[in-house]
This record gives structure tokens, sequence and C-alpha cells, in this order.
């Protein structure tokens, strides 16, 4: 049998083998708008809804569960789940986890100000003094998180975070910029709060599964699908609806240095 063959009967029996034990392949992911949310009951985002168009050109039945993100890394861990939507690519994974080639999304993480407290900034030692904003579950550069310059104040959600801006408790706070312009609108604050255009970091988002066996086809048909979904009109919509934005050229602070999701889950 030429391998190509063997390569896609391995294929096809992977696919199968959920459908013939009755089972989804079980996805956990954080909500985390406008990339991956739940309204009313409704799984929504550009990378939930992009994951769920490649898994059904697949043929591939996925369950979902949205938890908070040391919940999602545990049960990855102990096989509870069999991959994650939105995680970010560390080499510390690539023992236990298999990405595609394709990421489904670049955040940039960038700084929000109140406009009645302005404080320009192009690098890190321009924000000494000050207490900036962060949010539970991510472990940022080690330049922004062990710098002495600075107060790192995290807050419970995304939410708490920019009332703690508009009412004067925080000085900046970090976080995506598509996450943050869709809390703008979402909160009715935009006449209130304003992006600084600095990108402190950037980084690609996954759909990451464990090394099972047949996994390792999966993910390469996945990364191939998505590829070729990112080039069609479709793409081009569902992202516009989700606020993708075109390149700023902005230099980032600490362009190599990653803000990724904590494993700890420590705040």
């Amino acid at each position: 049998m030429p391998l190509i063959t063997q390569l896609f009967t391995v294929l096809l029996f992977t696919c199968l083998s959920f459908a013939a034990r009755g089972e989804k392949l079980r996805i956990v992911t954080e909500p985390w708008a406008p990339y991956v949310y739940e309204e009313n009951g409704k799984a929504l985002g550009l990378d939930y809804e992009t994951t769920a168009i490649v898994f059904k050109r697949l043929g591939i039945e996925v369950e979902w569960q949205f938890l908070p993100w040391k919940r999602c890394l545990s049960m990855l861990e102990t096989g509870q789940a069999d991959g994650a939507l939105d995680i970010f690519h560390s080499d510390e994974r690539d023992a236990t986890l298999l990405y595609p080639s394709e990421p489904l999304s670049e955040v940039e993480f960038v700084m929000f100000y109140a406009n009645e407290r302005p404080h320009p900034f192009r690098t890190l030692e321009d924000l000494k003094g000050l207490t900036i904003g962060t949010s539970p579950g991510y472990l940022y550069s080690p330049d922004f998180r062990e710098s002495p310059l600075f107060i790192r104040e995290p807050a419970p959600t995304h939410e708490a975070n920019f009332g703690k801006l508009v009412r004067g408790r925080i000085d900046l706070l970090i976080t995506d910029r598509r996450v943050g312009q869709h809390l703008l609108d979402e909160l009715n604050i935009r006449d209130k709060i304003s992006e600084n255009p600095t990108v402190i970091s950037q980084q690609s988002q996954f759909l990451a599964v464990r090394r099972n066996a047949g996994m390792d086809l999966l993910v390469q048909r996945f990364g191939a699908e998505l590829k070729r979904f990112k080039r069609e009109p479709a793409y081009a919509e569902l992202s516009a609806r989700y606020g993708a934005a075109p390149k700023t050229g902005t230099t980032a602070v600490a362009r190599e240095k990653t803000v990724e999701q904590q494993e700890s889950g420590a705040q």
C-alpha cells in the first residue's frame, strides 16, 4: 500500500473512531471575547467559529466546554479533554501537545488608559510609579512581570479591570487589543477609555490536541484546512465582524517576549 494511502487510512480511522464509539472530540477553552465566548447560551467568536467550520469540513463532531483556564489545562493533563482552543505555544507543552502549522489568530497586547488621566509611553521605563491592571490566568513576559518600576494589580475579570480604570483605581491596564476594543463597546465606555498604540507583545493562538494515536495526522489536516479557509472571502467577513484591523506597523516593546496564559492560575 503506498505511503500516502496508509496515511489517509490512519486519519480516516482516527476520525471514524470517535463516531464509532459515540464520542466527540472534547475541546476546552476559556471565554475570551471576541475570540471565543458564549452569548445567550450560544457559542460565538472568531476562533470558535473558525474552528467549528474547519472541524465540520473534516467531518469531526466536537463537544465544547467553557471553563477557567486553569481547569482547561488540568483537563488536558489528565486526559479529560482532547484539546484546547486558543492556547499559546510553548516549548514545555511540546512533549504533551500537538500544534497545527497554521495559527488561528494573532493577539497584540496593548495598554488602555482613562481619557481623563492619560499616561503616554513608549517603553516600560516610562511606566515608572504607575499601577497597571492585569488579568488573572495569564503569565506576562519576564521584563513586564519582574520590573520593579511599576505595580501590577490583578482583577478577577476583564470587566472589573476596566471598571477600576474608569474609577481611577489603576493608571493603565494591559490586555489584547481586540478584547479591549470589544469591551469598550460592551461596557459602553468608549468615550471614557482609549488604547495606547504601543504593542507590548505579540503571540499566536492555536488549537492544540493531546499526543494520542492518530492525532498528528488530524492536526496536519486541521492546519491545512484552516489555511485554506483563511484564504476564502468567508473568513475575511468573519474576521471583520470580530474587529480585525490592518497592521499598524507599531514596534512592540518586547516583540519576542510573550504574554502567555498562566498554567498555575495564580492571580
